[in-house]
């Protein structure tokens, strides 16, 4: 039985139509959930009152958290800046390894005690310094009205904005959807079907999708992570075919993450992946061509450094997500042989640090 929606929560949604037999759709997502009165969707949030569609979570978050923004990960995109992120509650998939779970699949809203307007979450932005605004936690396509509001107050005081998603969405609210954000970290979470409709509930080629669209025809900075689970997305077959699509379709420019699991949710008995399996994935993706390949949830110097891609230096050394050196240049070019190196760069200023630190925000 569907929570009754009440009065509080009931945001006018976009993205819906009526049908024939007196249900409507949500055209969200491919999920495509049809609803009658009081039914909610796939991811929860997103429900049916009377004839319209509302948005259950506009305003209201699970938490505020300032972040160095390598946590998203994004390793090209104004590195060593911080970010300010937050996330409300439901997903739209349902993966069986999820590490955000306590978030993503809640069924209560008891977890949103934070509310904020997005005029706060921009002035709070400004005021804490951090150079972007993350919509993340938990995929911030279901609330996609809320964060393109969000983006609209950020971009009127000079804030980016960052997407953190599984790219599961339709082709219309994801031209308008990203026409409000400076980029995204976009999991690529397999590179089969099975996997997707077995792990997650969902399909692959919507997010393949995505993916074309954002590098082909936009601006926002791209990047790409795939946690590798032992024994389901981890082969070096599976590895390769992927890394050699993304080589073709997107380019060898796009950053790419491997990030190792850590048992949690309804996979807590899979093993961590091994630091091993993460350096072969990277060695395989450089082979296929790929220029800027890291590992992630790991202590790894050698995978989270940035290199240059026409000389090879280290540009950016990391240890997990905490710069150690940094030799790039304001305009992002490469002090040692003058090349651009692909992403966004400023100056550098030292990162607040590894670990997050919790915001509250006045509405």
């Amino acid at each position: 039985m569907d929570e009754p929606i009440g009065i509080s929560e009931r945001y006018p949604a976009r993205y819906w139509h009526k049908l024939d037999d007196g249900r409507i759709q949500c055209d969200l997502c491919p999920r495509d959930c049809k609803l009658n009165e009081g039914q909610r969707g796939a991811c929860f949030v997103r429900g049916r009152v009377g004839d319209i569609m509302v948005l259950t979570t506009y305003g209201r978050s699970s938490g505020f958290c300032v972040d160095p923004i390598e946590k998203k990960p994004l390793n090209h995109f104004y590195p060593g800046s911080n970010i300010l992120s937050f996330g409300t509650a439901g997903c739209n998939l349902a993966c069986k390894f999820c590490q955000n779970w306590d978030i993503s699949k809640s069924r209560s809203f008891d977890k949103l005690a934070d509310q904020a307007s997005p005029e706060a979450i921009a002035e709070t932005a400004v005021e804490l310094g951090c150079k972007s605004v993350a919509f993340t936690y938990n995929d911030p396509v279901i609330f996609a009205e809320y964060a393109m509001d969000v983006a609209d107050a950020c971009h009127e005081v000079g804030v980016k904005t960052v997407a953190v998603t599984a790219g599961y969405m339709h082709d219309l609210p994801r031209r308008e959807f990203y026409a409000k954000m400076d980029a995204a970290n976009v999991d690529l979470k397999a590179f089969t079907d099975e996997f997707y409709f077995r792990q997650t509930g969902a399909h692959l080629q919507p997010v393949l999708d995505t993916l074309k669209y954002l590098c082909r025809e936009t601006k926002v900075w791209v990047e790409l992570t795939t946690l590798l689970i032992p024994g389901h997305n981890d082969s070096a077959h599976e590895i390769g075919r992927m890394c050699e699509w993304i080589a073709r379709e997107l380019g060898t420019e796009v950053p790419l993450h491997f990030t190792a699991f850590h048992p949690d949710y309804k996979m807590t008995d899979i093993p961590p992946t091994p630091a091993s399996k993460l350096t072969e994935a990277r060695q395989i993706a450089r082979s296929a061509g790929l220029q800027h390949v890291y590992t992630g949830n790991v202590h790894d110097l050698s995978g989270g450094t940035t290199l240059c891609a026409k000389c090879g230096e280290s540009l950016i050394v990391r240890d997990w997500y905490q710069i150690r050196d940094y030799a790039v240049a304001a305009d992002g070019t490469c002090p040692h042989c003058g090349s651009k190196l692909a992403g966004h760069f400023a100056r550098y200023e030292k990162q607040s640090g590894r670990q997050r630190i919790p915001v509250v925000i006045q509405r």
